[in-house]
C-alpha cells in the first residue's frame, strides 16, 4: 500500500482544513489485510470547520487512494461531487458553488454509498478561488519522442506531485488530449498543461512496449517550462500484433468515463496495434475519429460487440458495419452462440471474464464448471473460440484460478485460445491494453493490419497473453503457440524466452503440462538483467520423452508494478482480504504429440481409451494409469462415475492406496473437487 506526506499548501490563500489521514470503511470487515494496522474510523468521516462565507465560487481540494466504490462529499447541505474513483493516490478538486460556506461552523462530510470499500482520505484545504484557478498558476508544455526516429510519438504522461499524488491538470480543448488527475494522452507526442505551482515528476510512457523517460522540476507561480522526454522502444515484438479484445467507451457503452476521442489517443498512447471497439449491444467504429484526430496509422480499429446478456458476456468480432447486432437476449448459450456467429462478418466469440459475478450470475461457478474435468454445466456451452484469462480490469484474487480452469478446459478436449485484455471504460482507473494479447502475424505497418489473418492466427492459437511479462515457448527450436510438435527423440528441448520493458521484473518461471507444474525457475535479480529486445530471461529445459501426449504452457510472473504511471490494478471483484500485485505472461499452449501419431489427444480423450480397454475392472485400471500423468488419471475417476461404478467404498480407496502418486492424486483430486460440482438430476439455470 503506497502511503504518501502531505506537501505544503502551494497558495498562500489557502486554508488548510485537515491534516494527515483519515481511513475509512468497516472496521470489522477491512477491504484487505493492510489496513489492519490502520484505525478505521467507520464508513463516515465528518469534519467540522470555522469559515466565511463565499459569495463566489470556491475549490475544496482533498488526497485520497485506494478508491474503487462511490463516495460521497457532502459540504453543510450541498453535495459537492464524489471522490474519484481510482486506487492510485491523486489530489481531488471540487467545486463549492457560491453560498455553500456559512459563517462561523461548517461540516463536511465523506461517506460510502455501500459497503465493502476501504480508503484513504486526508489532507483537506479550502481555496477561496473557482477551480479554473485553483489548478493554475504554472504551466508546462511536454514533447515526447521516439528515441529510434527522432520523431514525436504518441504517449501517456502521468505527473505526480512531491506526495507521489497525480496532480490536477488543465489543458486547452484545441489541443485534443485526454485528461484525467495526474495523466494526459496525447496522440501527437506533444501537450500542455497547466498545473498548480509546486514541485513534480513527470514520466512519459507507451505501453508495455517502451521504456521510461523520466523528469523532475520545481514550477513557481507564473512559470512556463518546456521539456523533452525521449522513449526508447526496448521490447522486441517483432513478428506480433498488440492486441486488445476488450475496450469501452462512454459515448457507446453509457458508463465509464473514456469518450471515443479520448480512447483512440489512450490506445495510440499505449500502442494498441489491434483494438476491438466492444461496446455494450452496440457496434462502434473507431475508425472516423481516428483518421480525423490523426492517429489512425497507429493502429487498425476493428467493429465488434460486448454481447451482454443476463447471464455472461461475449465479445464478438469483426462485424460488417451496419450490421444487426446479435439477440443478447437469448437466454440458453447453444442458441445464443448459433445467432452470434450468424452476425454477418463475425470469426471469434470470446468468453468474457468468466469469474466476474453480473445479476447474480458467475460462469464459472463450481455448480455450473467442473473445475477438474473441465466440462460444462447444463447452462454453458463451450462454442466459444478463446476465453479471458487475464483482464486487468477485472482480476481476481487468485491470479491463477483462471489458468487453472482453462488448463481443466483444454484437458477436457476444449480447443479454447487464453487471451489477455484490458476490459476499460476509463481513461486512467483502467488502463487501456494493460492486458494484451500477442497475435503471431505482421506488424510491419500497424496501420494495415489484415484482420482476417489476425482472426485465424488467432483462433489457431498462435498467441501470447500478457499483464506486464511476454513469453514465448518454443518446442525443439521450432515449434511453438498453437503448434503439434510431434517427438522424434528421448529428449525434448523446451525454451521459454521472457520479455519485458527496463521497468519490470520477472521472478520466477514456471512449466505447466496438461496443467500440472513441470518445472519451475526462480529468476534472481542476476537473471533479469536486460538484453537485447528486452529479454529478462532465456529457461531451457531438456525432459525426458513424455509417455503419452500433454500441452505445455510457461507461465512468467514477478512482482507488480506499483508505480502511477502503470499501476496493477486490485482485484474487481475480490474473494480475500490477501492479494499480492504481480505482473504475468503466458503463452498458448504448444501441443507436444509424444506418440508420433500427427495429431494431439488430450487427457480425456486418453482417459477415455483406457476406460474402454480396462472393461470397468478397477484394478486392471489402476494397473494401465500408472504410466499417465494426473490430469489423466482425474478425467479417468469422472468417466468411471459417469458409467456407475463406485470409487469410494473400501475396495476402491484400498487400491487407490496402493496406487503410483499421479493415479492416487488424480483420483483424490477428482474426489475432493470435482464430484462436488458434477450436474444433478434435471436442468440448471441461473
Amino acid at each position: 500500500m503506497l502511503l504518501f506526506a502531505c506537501p505544503a499548501a502551494p497558495a498562500a490563500e489557502r486554508q488548510t482544513l485537515d491534516e494527515g489521514w483519515h481511513c475509512l470503511g468497516d472496521p470489522v470487515h477491512p477491504e484487505y489485510a493492510w489496513f489492519h494496522a490502520r484505525h478505521i474510523e467507520g464508513p463516515e468521516w465528518t469534519l467540522t470547520f470555522e469559515a466565511e462565507p463565499n459569495p463566489g465560487e470556491a475549490s475544496l481540494l482533498l488526497r485520497q487512494t485506494h478508491v474503487k466504490e462511490s463516495w460521497n462529499v457532502m459540504l453543510n447541505d450541498t453535495r459537492l461531487g464524489r471522490l474519484t474513483a481510482n486506487e492510485t493516490p491523486l489530489q481531488l478538486v471540487l467545486t463549492v458553488p457560491p453560498g455553500t460556506l456559512r459563517a462561523g461552523e461548517n461540516t463536511l462530510r465523506i461517506t460510502a454509498d455501500r459497503p465493502g470499500d476501504t480508503i484513504l482520505v486526508g489532507d483537506v484545504m479550502l481555496d477561496p478561488r473557482p477551480v479554473s484557478e485553483s489548478t493554475r498558476g504554472a504551466r508546462l508544455e511536454i514533447t515526447v519522442e521516439d528515441a529510434g526516429l527522432a520523431t514525436p510519438l504518441p504517449s501517456r504522461l502521468t505527473v505526480t506531485d512531491a506526495s507521489g499524488c497525480l496532480t490536477p491538470l488543465r489543458a486547452d480543448p484545441e489541443q485534443h488530449l485526454a485528461v484525467r488527475p495526474g495523466v494526459a494522452y496525447t496522440g501527437n507526442g506533444t501537450a500542455r498543461l497547466s498545473l498548480q505551482p509546486g514541485h513534480y515528476t513527470v514520466h512519459a510512457t507507451r505501453g508495455f512496449e517502451y521504456g521510461l523517460a523520466t523528469a523532475s522540476l520545481s514550477l513557481e507561480p507564473g512559470d512556463q517550462q518546456n521539456i523533452r522526454l525521449t522513449l526508447h522502444r526496448e521490447v522486441d515484438t517483432a513478428g506480433w500484433v498488440s492486441c486488445d479484445t476488450h475496450v469501452h467507451t462512454l459515448t457507446h457503452s453509457g458508463h465509464g468515463d473514456a469518450t471515443v476521442e479520448e480512447r483512440v489517443l489512450t490506445l495510440a498512447g499505449e500502442g494498441i496495434e489491434l483494438p476491438i471497439a466492444t461496446d455494450h449491444n452496440t457496434l462502434a467504429n473507431l475508425e472516423p475519429i481516428a483518421r480525423t484526430l490523426q492517429v489512425r496509422s497507429w493502429f487498425t480499429p476493428v467493429i465488434g460487440d460486448e454481447v451482454t446478456t443476463r447471464q455472461s458476456h461475449f465479445n464478438v468480432f469483426p462485424i460488417v458495419e451496419g450490421s444487426r447486432i446479435p439477440d443478447f437476449r437469448i437466454g440458453a448459450w447453444p442458441a445464443l452462440l448459433h445467432n452470434i456467429r450468424a452476425t454477418p462478418g463475425v470469426q471469434v466469440v470470446i468468453l468474457n471474464h468468466p469469474h466476474n459475478i453480473h445479476n447474480g450470475f458467475r460462469p464459472f461457478d463450481r455448480q455450473y464448471f467442473n473445475p477438474v474435468t473441465g466440462q460444462p454445466r447444463a447452462v454453458l456451452d463451450f462454442g466459444v473460440d478463446a476465453m479471458e484469462i487475464l483482464s486487468s480490469s477485472a482480476q481476481q484474487s487468485d491470479p491463477m484460478i483462471v489458468f487453472r480452469d482453462w488448463f481443466a478446459m483444454l484437458n477436457g478436449g476444449h480447443r479454447v485460445v487464453g487471451l489477455g485484455s484490458s476490459d476499460v471504460h476509463d481513461v486512467n482507473r483502467y488502463i487501456v491494453g494493460q492486458g494484451r494479447t500477442y497475435i503471431r502475424m505482421d506488424d510491419s505497418d500497424p496501420g494495415r493490419i489484415d484482420v482476417d489473418a489476425a482472426c485465424r492466427s488467432l483462433k489457431a492459437g498462435h498467441a501470447l497473453i500478457s499483464m506486464g511479462l511476454w513469453v514465448d515457448l518454443t518446442v525443439d527450436e521450432k515449434h511453438g503457440a498453437g503448434e503439434v510438435a510431434t517427438v522424434n527423440g528421448p529428449r525434448v528441448q523446451v525454451v521459454a524466452t521472457v520479455k519485458g520493458p527496463s521497468w519490470v521484473h520477472a521472478d520466477e518461471v514456471v512449466l505447466y503440462a496438461n496443467g500440472l507444474p513441470m518445472a519451475r525457475r526462480r529468476l534472481a535479480v542476476a537473471d533479469s538483467e536486460r538484453r537485447p529486445g528486452g529479454v529478462l530471461a532465456e529457461v531451457t529445459w531438456n525432459l525426458p520423452r513424455p509417455n503419452h501426449d500433454i500441452h505445455l504452457v510457461a507461465i512468467a510472473s514477478g512482482p507488480g508494478v506499483q508505480a502511477p504511471f502503470w499501476p496493477i490494478p486490485l482485484p474487481y471483484q475480490a474473494r480475500s482480504p490477501f492479494w499480492t500485485s504481480r505482473v504475468i505472461g503466458a503463452n498458448n499452449p504448444v501441443w507436444l504429440d509424444a506418440d508420433g501419431d500427427g495429431r494431439f489427444t488430450c487427457a480425456r480423450e486418453l482417459a477415455a481409451g483406457v476406460v474402454k480397454v480396462s472393461e470397468l475392472s478397477f484394478p486392471n485400471l489402476l494397473l494401465r494409469l500408472k504410466d499417465y500423468d494426473e490430469s489423466v488419471s482425474a478425467q479417468a475417476a469422472a468417466l468411471l462415475e459417469d458409467a456407475g461404478m463406485t470409487l469410494d467404498n473400501q475396495e476402491a480407496t484400498l487400491a487407490l492406496a496402493r496406487a503410483p502418486d499421479p493415479v492416487r492424486n488424480g483420483f483424490s483430486t477428482y474426489l475432493a473437487e470435482g464430484r462436488d460440482a458434477r450436474p444433478n438430476a434435471g436442468d440448471i439455470s441461473p
